[in-house]
């Protein structure tokens, strides 16, 4: 299938939320997957770089606003098991479930699919030696980290959604009565 700038592309992912489409340059999963933009209801955060300095903390903004990386096993949610929702820390949206959480052992926390597939979109990132896929928020196009594909995780879908701890606020799900 060619993708938007005319090269040959693999044919989409599946993932437990769905069809994850192909990659390509800014342009959201679903737009890969038609090749035309995809109406979604996802509510669009837009805000200048003024205002993202004055709300978020100066590691916060590295990461999610320079494409920057948190050192590796020093993050927040890294190895937590505990059930609950992650959020995007810069708008607020929902981006991942503990549900698809998984030890990948890498230092980041691992997922094996976003929560539902417009949560997040892919990017091409060629921006070190070799391309990666980027991974930003579906709601305000925060960078999130980069997704990896065919690592042989046991996972349902064997991608490894590789996510700075810094760019999530977790909310652990209410415990259950009687548990």
């Amino acid at each position: 299938m060619p993708d938007l700038i005319g090269r040959q592309q693999p044919s989409p992912r599946s993932t437990a939320a769905g069809s994850v489409g192909v990659v390509s340059e800014n342009v959201s999963t679903q737009q890969t997957q038609r090749d035309q933009p995809a109406p979604s209801s996802r509510r669009k955060v837009v805000k200048s770089d003024e205002q993202w300095r004055a709300e978020l903390d100066p590691a916060e903004y590295r990461v999610l606003r320079r494409a920057g990386t948190e050192r590796a096993f020093t993050g927040e949610y890294t190895d937590t098991t505990q059930p609950g929702v992650y959020y995007c820390r810069a708008c607020g949206a929902e981006l991942f479930r503990s549900e698809q959480k998984f030890a990948s052992h890498c230092g980041w926390p691992s997922f094996y699919a976003p929560s539902e597939q417009d949560n997040v979109t892919l990017h091409r990132d060629r921006s070190t030696f070799m391309e990666r896929v980027e991974v930003r928020c579906g709601s305000c196009d925060s960078h999130l980290g980069h997704v990896f594909s065919g690592e042989g995780y046991a996972t349902p879908t064997d991608d490894r959604f590789c996510i700075n701890s810094v760019a999530l606020r977790m909310e652990p799900l209410p415990a259950h009565p009687g548990s």
